[in-house]
């Protein structure tokens, strides 16, 4: 039973966070390049939050929303 625990921390430590101990390896000598896939990730973000915020004011334009204070049951 013991072999198998130890398996699966091989596998965990050893295999599957080896890209994460590269990265905090390269942190050691660039930290932009460490957090580049942070910087990707934010990026990736704001674009989703722009065709949002687009998206919104299309419809807003459109006036495809009822907005009688009563239209939804939960508002009274």
């Amino acid at each position: 039973m013991r072999d198998l625990f130890e398996g699966i921390a091989y596998v965990f430590e050893e295999i599957l966070f080896l890209p994460l101990n590269w990265l905090y390896d390269l942190e050691q000598n660039s930290w932009f390049l460490a957090n580049i896939i942070n910087f990707l990730f934010v990026i990736i973000a704001f674009a989703a939050f722009l065709f949002w915020m687009k998206q919104l004011k299309k419809f807003n334009d459109n006036d495809e929303e009822d907005r009688d204070p009563t239209a939804h049951s939960f508002l009274g």
